[in-house]
């Protein structure tokens, strides 16, 4: 297992603008569920659930900013927005989708988490958790088998809990077996919905299982940015440089429920009011204030153009047309249907 921390020589020039990069990453992330929160709250407008990433910004946006579009593979979960935006998801997919928007990338047709664009790399999520792992590899090894590989990786999340699916042990062991540069990166957010990790696991950490797949782990405490930003930089490095597949674990407590219908008043206090419970936006704010990066109110700027952005999208979804069934092709699984589906 490899822990990196971060020193103060860490923080060159270079290391600064990419920690900005990342926390306006993760500060639009935070707006964008902050809005699609609110408006599942307010009833009637959002298709299907909201699972919101709350706290796990800095993990999932940490791994987001190494990826390159249209080169690597990136398999987001649902707590993943941040590596989304990173990844280069228009906030219009995300409001369209998950306002059953027609003109977004599912056509509003498939539920709001499940939505991607696979030709430019951006995969869209099966509900069964634990198996984008499999999938990520297995586009992988097509691409190598092809001749197409290069140097690109393939990334994906998985929660603590889909740690013990049979999908992710199949995967992961194939990966390691044909040392794909695979990333795996493990938000352990303390619970699988309401089942505290004691009831999951009987190792002491869920790196540690990166051993017994013959793959390099690293942990890292994902509420913090600079941290995150280290770990996953070197992992991603060492992927490309054939080094095979990298476990990632980021331990982290989520800051909401398992979805906007969960309170999570199954969350001791003693948990919430840990180092686990720090809320990673807060945290990166304070350092760039005390780095000198930048000042609280260029912060409170960003934001507010931001969310001024957001809004105009909102109004603009919220005026398009809506799937109509009487005027529907019912392609969804034929040729044709996919290939128009994903092209558009």
């Amino acid at each position: 297992m490899t822990t990196l921390e971060v020193a103060d020589a860490d923080w060159t020039p270079e290391f600064g603008r990419k920690y900005m990069a990342a926390f306006q990453v993760m500060q639009r992330a935070r707006l964008m569920e902050n809005k699609i929160g609110a408006l599942y709250r307010s009833g009637g407008q959002v298709v299907g659930g909201v699972y919101l990433g709350r706290g796990q910004e800095a993990f999932s946006g940490g791994l987001g900013v190494q990826l390159q579009k249209g080169k690597d593979i990136y398999a987001p979960l649902i707590r993943d927005q941040a590596g989304r935006v990173a990844f280069g998801e228009e906030e219009l997919d995300f409001f369209r989708t998950y306002l059953g928007a027609a003109p977004g990338p599912m056509r509003g047709r498939d539920g709001n988490i499940h939505r991607g664009r696979p030709k430019e790399g951006l995969l869209a999520m099966i509900s069964h958790l634990g198996s984008m792992v499999s999938v990520v590899a297995g586009c992988l090894l097509a691409r190598r088998m092809a001749g197409r590989l290069g140097d690109a990786v393939g990334a994906t999340s998985i929660g603590d809990g889909g740690t013990s699916t049979g999908a992710f042990h199949e995967a992961l062991n194939l990966a390691a077996v044909e040392k794909l540069p695979l990333i795996v990166s493990v938000a352990n957010n303390q619970f699988a919905y309401s089942t505290p990790n004691d009831r999951q696991f009987a190792c002491e950490t869920l790196v540690d299982r990166a051993k017994g797949y013959g793959v390099r782990g690293w942990s890292v405490d994902a509420t913090d940015l600079a941290q995150c930003l280290k770990t996953f930089e070197a992992a991603v490095a060492e992927a490309r440089a054939g080094g095979g597949p990298q476990l990632v674990e980021g331990c982290l407590l989520r800051l909401s429920g398992h979805g906007e219908h969960d309170d999570a008043a199954y969350v001791p206090d003693a948990i919430r009011h840990s180092r686990l419970g720090q809320d990673c936006l807060l945290r990166a704010e304070k350092q760039i204030v005390a780095r000198g990066l930048a000042s609280e109110s260029e912060i409170e700027q960003w934001a507010a153009r931001v969310q001024k952005e957001i809004d105009a999208v909102v109004v603009q979804v919220a005026r398009e047309p809506r799937p109509d069934p009487y005027r529907e092709r019912w392609e969804a699984f034929s040729v044709r249907g996919m290939v128009e589906g994903f092209a558009e």
